[in-house]
């Protein structure tokens, strides 16, 4: 049986469409992501839980896949520390083939069994940390793989696939379905399924730091002052928390380098 992922566009002659009846075509299929990553919100919770009971007691988060699902879990992991102010090796993305991988493909990369294994030696992973693959098909041998004897060291597994009953969900102690049906390009899965993984992956990390304290209120309290735009919504929160004027806001946050302690040290002395 053909998997969802791969089945035929339910458009045909794309080449002789016009413009806008191609960019309705795609967003009319984009409408329906949001309810498929709707029906797997039971499965995101599992899966969040167990990644909130184990950074809670030191462990990390690990990405693997190939291809799109390689590069978002990298885009993920590489924008938890600027937002949050968790340190770089919290949430780790790795891809088949390498970082090289990231801007060019490398060919057959994703069917090394072995590989996804010996990569994630590299940072010493431990029965303490999670591993999620991330397949759109379901069936990469890299992931599988690296999902496979993740579970024989005991690490906490989990995945993010389009289709049901993949080999990758087997392997995986909590799996992410979310089926959105073919592609508007026939296998293209850099489209719905790249963007029904993308809102998964978002939600986990962003519930996650939620749980882990990392934002207060609706705030990135610790998130990296790295621009002007990021510094003064920092001036903001502060004088919002404290009541201060701008000046002894900003003051505040070149001294301490962050909203909560910026926050908490003021705190102190009132």
């Amino acid at each position: 049986m053909k998997r969802t992922t791969e089945q035929d566009s339910i458009y045909n002659d794309l080449e002789k469409m016009e413009v806008g009846e191609l960019l309705r075509g795609i967003n009319h299929e984009d409408k329906t992501v949001p309810n498929a990553v709707e029906q797997a919100i039971p499965a995101i919770e599992r899966l969040v839980t167990q990644i909130v009971l184990k950074m809670r007691d030191g462990g990390r988060l690990f990405y693997i896949g190939a291809g799109t699902s390689g590069r978002l879990g990298i885009l993920d992991a590489s924008e938890c520390p600027p937002t949050y102010g968790v340190p770089f090796d919290m949430v780790i993305g790795i891809i088949a083939g390498g970082d090289g991988a990231i801007r060019r493909a490398v060919e057959f990369a994703e069917d090394d069994s072995g590989q996804a294994w010996l990569d994630l030696q590299e940072y010493d992973i431990t029965n303490r940390d999670v591993l999620v693959g991330i397949a759109a098909s379901g069936t990469t041998p890299y992931v599988i793989g690296g999902l496979r004897r993740a579970n024989e060291e005991g690490v906490v597994t989990g995945c993010i696939v389009c289709n049901e009953g993949s080999p990758v969900a087997a392997e995986a102690r909590y799996p992410i379905e979310v089926v959105v049906g073919p592609e508007f390009v026939t296998g293209s899965t850099r489209m719905k399924s790249g963007t029904a993984q993308k809102m998964v992956l978002n939600m986990i990390t962003t519930s996650v730091m939620i749980q882990l304290g990392r934002v207060k209120g609706n705030k990135m309290f610790d998130m990296q002052l790295t621009n002007h735009k990021l510094v003064n919504r920092a001036v903001d929160m502060v004088i919002k928390e404290t009541g201060l004027d701008e000046h002894t806001a900003q003051r505040l946050l070149d001294e301490f380098g962050s909203v909560r302690k910026a926050v908490e040290e003021y705190t102190k002395k009132v």
